[in-house]
C-alpha cells in the first residue's frame, strides 16, 4: 500500500474532527469505489488508500499513534518491534454500510433496526367563509384513520395464535448484501421489514394489525386565519406500527369566495357602484363591513376607479398586532333602460357639454392631445 500522507489521502487538515474524517472518506468511497468505476483501473486502489487512512484516522489511539511516529508505527519493528496494535496492525474494521446508512433509513448499532415506526402526518383541507376566518369559530369535521385492529389488538394475528420470529433476518428486519468491498442493509425480503411471520393472519384486518375508520374532531379556528394557514392536531393523525406515536393532523384552511369581498392578507377590496348623477354631484351612500355598515361621502365630479379608505375596517391577521383597511373601488354605472325623456335629457346635456368640453371632460381632452401627437410623430 501506498505510504502516502493519510492526512493528505483524504484531503483534511491535521487538527480535522472525527465528523470531517469520516465526512472526508464517504466522499472518497463514493468517488473511487470499484463498483463505481468499472473502467478506471487506479479506482480500487485510490479507494483502498482512502479506506486505510479512514481506518487508522477514526480510531483516536492509532491516530495518535501515526501523528507521533507516521507509517512507522504500524510497521514490523517499529517503535521497537511489533506494532501496538497487534499483528499487522489491523486494529478497527470498518463497515462500509455506515456510509449508505442515511440512504437505506439508518440502522442501531450491530446492524439492528427499529420495526417501530411513527404513525403518517395526514392533510385535510377545510372551508370557511371570511366571516369565519375573520372572527374565528369551531367546527368539526369527520376524517378517515387507520385505527388499531379490536380483534388482534395490533398483532395482526389470528385469536389464539401469535406471529412468529423471521428466521431469515433473525428479527431484526434488515439483511446485509455484501459484494466486494460494498456492504449495504435492506428490508428483509421474507418478512418485508417487519422482523416477524404471521402463519395465521387476522381476517378483519388481513394481519396489518390496523383497520380504517372515521372520526369526527374539533377543531378550533383562531380569528385571522388566511388561506393555506394550518393548524395542528397533535397525534391525530395515522396510528403508528409496532407501537410507533401516531402523527399529527394539519387542518389547512381554504377560504370560500366571498359575494362582496376579496381579501388581501388583512386588508379587503369591494366594489362600488354608484349611479351617474352620484359621480357628478356627490352625495352619501351606505357601503357594508364586517362589523354592520358605514356611510362614505361621494364628492362632486368623482372618477370612475377612484379608491375610498375606511380605516380599521379588513381584519386582524393571527400574527397582526392591528386591523387591516377597506379599499372601496369607485365604479360609475352608465344609466341603462333608458326612457325617451332620459334620452332627450342627456341629448341635451351633451349637446351643453359639447359647446365647452375642454372645461367639462379634461381627461378626454388630454388624452386627445396625447393621441394626436402620437399620429403627427
Amino acid at each position: 500500500m501506498s505510504k502516502k500522507d493519510y492526512y493528505e489521502t483524504l484531503g483534511i487538515n491535521r487538527d480535522a474532527s472525527e465528523e470531517e474524517i469520516k465526512k472526508a472518506y464517504r466522499k472518497m468511497a463514493m468517488k473511487y469505489h470499484p463498483d463505481r468505476n468499472p473502467d478506471n483501473p487506479k479506482a480500487e486502489e485510490h479507494f483502498k488508500e482512502a479506506k486505510e487512512a479512514y481506518e487508522t484516522l477514526s480510531d483516536g489511539q492509532k491516530r495518535a499513534a501515526y501523528d507521533q511516529y507516521g507509517h512507522a508505527a504500524f510497521e514490523a519493528g517499529g517503535m521497537g518491534g511489533g506494532s501496538p496494535f497487534g499483528q499487522g496492525g489491523g486494529g478497527q474494521g470498518f463497515d462500509f454500510s455506515d456510509i449508505f446508512d442515511g440512504m437505506f433509513g439508518g440502522g442501531q448499532r450491530g446492524g439492528q433496526r427499529s420495526n417501530v415506526h411513527r404513525g403518517a402526518d395526514l392533510r385535510y383541507n377545510l372551508e370557511i367563509t371570511l366571516e369565519q376566518a375573520a372572527r374565528g369559530t369551531e367546527t368539526q369535521i369527520r376524517i378517515p384513520t387507520m385505527a388499531e385492529c379490536d380483534t388482534c389488538h395490533g398483532s395482526g394475528a389470528k385469536a389464539g395464535t401469535s406471529a412468529s420470529t423471521c428466521t431469515t433476518c433473525g428479527g431484526h428486519g434488515q439483511v446485509r448484501m455484501q459484494q466486494g468491498f460494498f456492504s449495504v442493509q435492506q428490508p428483509c425480503p421474507r418478512c418485508h421489514g417487519a422482523g416477524k411471520i404471521i402463519a395465521s393472519p387476522c381476517k378483519p384486518c388481513n394481519g396489518t394489525g390496523r383497520i380504517k375508520q372515521h372520526k369526527t374532531l374539533s377543531v378550533k379556528i383562531p380569528p385571522g386565519v388566511d388561506n393555506d394557514d394550518r393548524i395542528r392536531l397533535s397525534g391525530e393523525g395515522e396510528l403508528g406500527s409496532n407501537g410507533g406515536s401516531p402523527g399529527d393532523l394539519y387542518v389547512v384552511i381554504q377560504l370560500k369566495s366571498h359575494s362582496v369581498f376579496q381579501r388581501d392578507h388583512n386588508d379587503l377590496h369591494c366594489e362600488m357602484p354608484i349611479s351617474f348623477t352620484t359621480a357628478a354631484l356627490g352625495g352619501d351612500i351606505e357601503i357594508p363591513t364586517l362589523d354592520g355598515k358605514a356611510m362614505i361621502k361621494i364628492p362632486a365630479e368623482t372618477q370612475s376607479g377612484r379608491i375610498f379608505r375606511l380605516r380599521g375596517k379588513g381584519i386582524k391577521g393571527v400574527r397582526s398586532a392591528s386591523y387591516g383597511d377597506l379599499h372601496c373601488h369607485v365604479v360609475v354605472e352608465t344609466p341603462v333602460n333608458l326612457t325617451d325623456r332620459q334620452k332627450e335629457l342627456l341629448q341635451e346635456l351633451s349637446d351643453l357639454n359639447d359647446k365647452n368640453s375642454d372645461h367639462h371632460n379634461p381627461r378626454a381632452k388630454s388624452w386627445m392631445d396625447k393621441v394626436k401627437a402620437f399620429f403627427s410623430e
